[in-house]
């Protein structure tokens, strides 16, 4: 493994866990993730005034898409026991400052999809917040991503 420190030990563990796996070939190529993030994102601002909850879910998704674009240029791409979360440890022990607030859109989209209270529903200021933190990732990771090696 080279070009690899920061968050190396953490990835390893999900490897261990069997929360991360390895792939190879053309399935090792985040283009197609990160591609796909940007169309998710204008989705989302698409539908933001007829259904704010949906676009937030859409904001999220499209940073989930970008974080999971860099792990798979690593070689890398997250289980079914790994799940969401897995995305969200592995770019944040590795990627730096902006992928610090992935957790807050995945723990607010859980909110809105498996709402324990009514009124649980997204307000415009948090939206445009996610809008802008998703964009912001899918800019870092776009940034980040010809750097990277097979882990």
């Amino acid at each position: 493994m080279t070009g690899h420190s920061r968050g190396e030990q953490t990835v390893k563990q999900l490897i261990d866990d069997g929360r991360l796996q390895r792939i190879s070939g053309a399935a090792a190529n985040g283009t197609a993730w990160l591609e796909r993030a940007r169309r998710i994102l204008h989705s989302a601002e698409a539908v933001a005034t007829d259904d704010p909850d949906s676009a937030y879910v859409l904001a999220y998704d499209a940073a989930r898409h970008a974080g999971t674009a860099l792990l798979v240029q690593q070689g890398l791409r997250p289980t079914t026991l790994g799940g969401h979360y897995v995305v969200e440890k592995a770019i944040r022990a590795q990627f730096g400052a902006v992928f610090q607030q992935f957790g807050t859109l995945r723990r607010r989209r859980n909110e809105l999809e498996y709402p324990t209270a009514p009124g649980a529903e997204s307000t415009a200021r948090e939206l445009r917040e996610a809008f802008g933190l998703s964009a912001a990732i899918i800019d870092a990771a776009t940034a980040i991503m010809p750097e990277l090696r097979t882990f």
